[in-house]
């Protein structure tokens, strides 16, 4: 098929109504994004990837703090964070730069979210004009409407900024230069594929091994692959290791310590290990029911937007097998295997470009009986995602939990937010902070920042310092809502930190505001405050005590 001029596409009935459904989609997943970042609801790494932003664009490249304290050397050697800290010793994010003019005019954890949904978007635009090189317009649309209303696609958008976001256009792009036979827009964008991050390799080398099989461009397919997996030894083994050992001490040798029990695993000792192993595979998948259970719905999840076309289609199962075998085989992240995280925008560009390529076979079975089963599940996967609340970011529509019921208005988490940017709002922009995961984001625009348990951490010239305040929402102990274990369990820890400070004069406590308490180092405690903080502390003594008491599992 030949490439048809701008002004054909300008006046084709399907490109109009692509773009209404990528607007619709935009405006209704960027309003709940918003809601949920002023609900302080984005977590940790929101914070992490703004902070890595902002000292970018203040000349000091990829470095956090933020990053440092979810380091190996922080979490398992218990060193204390330093901000020059580099994050790619833990990701190899280096196309964060194209995006840093941007964040550049518009510093705030806002533009990464109206990035991330704005990337999504417009690899939804170029699905369309990939879909029209093989497809009829009714078909394409289709098509278009899966990716949309994927909820593998919807789940990680509400969610918190990564570098993941990228990958669909990126992809989708990728394979429009491939049918358009463009071949150095084809090498651009798998240069740029393999940017967002290391393992991206893994899903190139699946494109790479299909157009090898199918015969269809088999010597790009094996430079495609040569490239992927030399791009992934490359990085994995030489590169990245000059910054941290991170990627293979937190990654590799914990979520799959099944095969390797070295510390430091390479990408090529541990490929090794899988393939020269598979009674472990098998035991991987089968051992724990409730585990394959949750692979099984997660694969299904993947398919069903599509009305399963994938199940039968060779191309999907060969293109997808790598970046899937290697999520499944995760034994300590379940977050591998749910639809509402970033890692299916890795597999979805594949899973529909073999769809595409199936219907280009059978188009004569898009009749009205199967169009139907198709919009049936575009619907069951959108009911899916509400139902799920993905990242919390509907939790003002669905609950999240039924037993008990656990439910939170908008009006009031978002009263209390206003509470916490009043507070926030003492604190001074080039001061060090500690504070709870999901207040993180909203404080990350600063050199110096961490999350609350730890007190301390080094300065420029390496110096143990204490930080300058520490922020603790101390509403969530009670409040059975949203708040995940892991953060009430530090908000408790940062509750002796501050009983320790008073007592011994370091600290005194600057502000307090429904539950919210703000914790002030070298000052005397004013009268009225520190009454406003003993009374608190009197009504939450039965949360600290019982520290099972509303526990709820962690969705992310």
């Amino acid at each position: 098929m030949k490439f048809k001029p701008l002004y054909y596409w300008r006046h084709e009935t399907g490109l109009r109504q692509a773009t209404i459904i990528a607007v619709i989609f935009f405006i209704s997943v960027l309003t709940f994004s918003i809601i949920r970042y002023d609900s302080f609801l984005a977590t940790y790494d929101h914070g992490l990837f703004n902070q890595v932003f902002w000292n970018s664009v203040h000349g000091k490249l990829f470095q956090s703090s933020l990053s440092s304290a979810a380091s190996g050397a922080s979490l398992i050697d218990r060193e204390l964070s330093y901000p020059s800290y580099i994050h790619l010793g833990q990701h190899f994010v280096i196309d964060f730069l194209l995006w840093m003019p941007l964040y550049a005019l518009f510093p705030s954890p806002v533009t990464l979210i109206v990035l991330q949904v704005a990337l999504i978007v417009a690899a939804g635009i170029v699905l369309y004009f990939l879909a029209r090189h093989y497809l009829s317009i009714p078909l394409s649309i289709m098509v278009v409407a899966s990716y949309y209303g994927a909820n593998g696609v919807i789940g990680p958008t509400l969610g918190n900024f990564y570098e993941h976001c990228q990958i669909p256009l990126f992809l989708f792009s990728l394979l429009l230069a491939l049918e358009k036979q463009r071949w150095l827009v084809f090498w651009i964008f798998a240069a740029l594929a393999l940017g967002t991050r290391e393992d991206t390799g893994i899903t190139l080398f699946g494109i790479g091994a299909y157009l090898f099989f199918s015969r269809r461009y088999p010597r790009t397919g094996i430079a495609l692959c040569v490239l992927s997996f030399s791009y992934v030894s490359l990085i994995t083994n030489v590169v990245m290791p000059l910054f941290s050992n991170d990627n293979s001490r937190l990654y590799l040798a914990l979520y799959f310590k099944k095969f390797v029990n070295i510390e430091n695993p390479s990408t090529l000792q541990l490929l090794w290990a899988i393939v020269s192993q598979p009674q472990i595979i098998i035991q991987v998948f089968f051992a724990d029911l409730e585990s394959l259970e949750r692979r099984i719905r997660f694969v299904l999840g993947l398919w069903l937007p599509l009305a399963f076309i994938p199940v039968f289609s060779w191309p999907a199962w060969v293109m997808s097998s790598f970046p899937l075998l290697v999520l499944l085989l995760q034994v300590e992240n379940k977050a591998a295997t749910s639809t509402n995280t970033r890692y299916t925008l890795s597999l979805v560009p594949v899973l529909i470009y073999a769809a595409i390529l199936w219907w280009s076979e059978h188009p004569e079975k898009f009749k009205p009986r199967l169009h139907r089963f198709w919009m049936g599940c575009i619907g069951l996967s959108l009911l899916f995602t509400l139902t799920s609340n993905p990242n919390r970011a509907l939790y003002f529509l669905s609950p999240y939990a039924f037993n008990p019921l656990v439910y939170q208005s908008l009006t009031e988490q978002l009263a209390h937010g206003a509470d916490l940017k009043t507070v926030m709002e003492v604190i001074p922009p080039d001061a060090s902070v500690s504070t709870s995961g999901y207040i993180v984001s909203h404080l990350s625009g600063r050199r110096n920042i961490i999350r609350l348990e730890v007190m301390k951490l080094r300065d420029e010239a390496g110096n143990a310092v204490d930080v300058d305040y520490a922020l603790l929402d101390l509403w969530q102990l009670q409040q059975n809502n949203l708040k995940v274990p892991v953060d009430r369990g530090r908000v408790r820890a940062g509750v002796r930190f501050t009983d320790e400070a008073l007592r011994n004069g370091s600290y005194g406590i600057a502000k307090v505001l429904d539950g919210v308490v703000l914790v002030q180092k070298g000052i005397t405690s004013a009268p009225e405050v520190l009454s406003a903080w003993v009374k608190l502390r009197q009504e939450i003594e039965p949360f600290m005590k019982n520290k099972m008491q509303n526990k709820q599992k962690t969705v992310e």
